[in-house]
């Protein structure tokens, strides 16, 4: 059985953690720097406007968690300084939370954007991805990248590898600014937004909650599990561990 129908592909959307990128990188090097970094970062750009907007977004995300009941830490608005720490100490608990809060990741990428100037973050992908990226564009395949985090987040990746840069492979990077990765709207945007009907593209991640949402919308998805030994297994679910099977030549 095939695992999808390929003449109808004309572009693959990608997720980047577990699928492009390996996990260990996101949650043992990307978030412990800005973790470090975030109140640092927003001491240093108080006065930026788009920075203060981000604090605003996220004051208002602190006002609906304490809304719902999920208690995080206190926000105090009493000065400067009392709201920089108040900002600080919730986005680590955000990021504790694996939160894809929209300003926070926003601020992340920022926070990237400096450690990737200095050299101190080398975006990484898994051996795979180049080979498969210069091979689905030789057969005028469209690249799309769809993730949690921003799109300048991505492209910092993506333009920073040991392979070298990756981004004009890629045709266009979409993050939460178009909806929330386990709902079905959201790849009907994407859909739209490249003219392509949803049936025409594959969509490939290691979240079966995305995957179901692709397909929801009309979009051809498989489970992308980069490690064979992990036993996860998922019942009648077809699975690649690698991108070798997708449009080989």
């Amino acid at each position: 059985m095939a695992l999808f129908e390929e003449k109808q592909v004309r572009v693959i959307l990608l997720d980047i953690e577990g699928t492009t990128t390996p996990i260990d990188f996101v949650t043992k090097t990307l978030f412990p720097h800005a973790n470090a970094k975030l109140e640092a970062f927003l001491r240093e750009n108080a006065a930026n406007a788009e920075i203060r907007t981000l604090v605003e977004e996220l004051r208002a995300q602190h006002a609906a968690d304490e809304r719902n009941g999920l208690k995080p830490p206190n926000w105090r608005d009493d000065s400067e300084e009392e709201r920089l720490r108040s900002c600080g100490a919730y986005g680590q608990w955000l990021v504790a939370r694996d939160s894809k809060c929209t300003p926070l990741k926003a601020l992340q990428g920022k926070i990237w954007q400096q450690g990737y100037a200095t050299g101190e973050l080398k975006g990484e992908v898994y051996a795979d991805v180049l080979k498969a990226f210069e091979r689905w564009t030789r057969q005028g395949k469209r690249v799309c990248i769809y993730s949690s985090g921003s799109v300048l987040a991505q492209r910092l990746l993506f333009g920073s590898t040991a392979a070298g840069d990756l981004t004009s492979y890629v045709e266009a990077f979409f993050d939460t600014q178009v909806g929330v990765k386990a709902e079905a709207k959201s790849y009907r945007k994407i859909a739209a937004s490249v003219a392509c009907e949803p049936g025409q593209f594959l969509f490939l991640s290691d979240a079966p909650k995305e995957i179901a949402a692709a397909r929801a919308a009309g979009m051809q998805a498989l489970l992308c599990e980069r490690d064979e030994a992990s036993g996860t297994g998922h019942a009648g679910e077809q699975v690649i561990h690698d991108f070798a099977a997708i449009f080989p030549e």
